[in-house]
């Protein structure tokens, strides 16, 4: 392969790191950034970016293991490792499942659920600063395209059960149809 000129090997640099989803995953790294940190101040400095797999998945009733390995796409050993330590910290509790004795039954705590209601109000705080710096016009427009993307490519980030709940998001935009 012969040896590219600077200049060419200035503009692959530019678009490696300057696209669309570099964009997108500073704006998310931003948005977990102030949350985690503003989660730790209120109480919760144990509380990790990956635990967001279990708490965005696991709903308020009982789940299974596998159900919510298959929500946030990862292994069940995973979960597992993940649930041991939510459970080990006071966030939830496993139980045997009434209908399958071999299968566990993963529920929040009343500390857990009080994590995701503090979580909900952390999260409406970085959208009010968002909205200052951003605009709320310009977020709100940003976050209805992204939403369109997602449905229009049908992308299936909430799980079966919740597409027809009752919208509970922290900028009340209701589910994807």
């Amino acid at each position: 392969m012969p040896n590219a000129s600077p200049q060419r090997e200035t503009q692959v640099a530019y678009r490696l790191s300057n696209n669309f989803a570099r964009l997108l995953r500073e704006f998310s790294r931003d948005f977990e950034r102030r949350i985690y940190a503003e989660l730790a101040a209120r109480g919760y400095p144990d509380v990790r970016v990956s635990h967001h797999q279990v708490f965005a998945n696991i709903g308020l009733g009982a789940v299974r293991v596998t159900e919510l390995a298959e929500r946030a796409q990862v292994t069940q050993q995973a979960m597992g490792k993940m649930l041991k330590e939510l459970e080990r910290l006071g966030y939830i509790v496993r139980g045997i499942d009434d209908s399958d004795r071999r299968a566990k039954q993963i529920r929040l705590t009343e500390r857990g659920i009080q994590l995701a209601a503090d979580c909900l109000d952390v999260v409406d705080g970085v959208m009010v600063y968002y909205r200052a710096r951003v605009g709320a016009a310009e977020l709100s427009h940003l976050e209805d395209r992204l939403r369109d993307a997602v449905g229009r490519l049908g992308l299936e980030y909430l799980p079966e059960s919740w597409v027809q709940a009752p919208a509970a998001s922290c900028t009340n935009a209701p589910p994807p149809a």
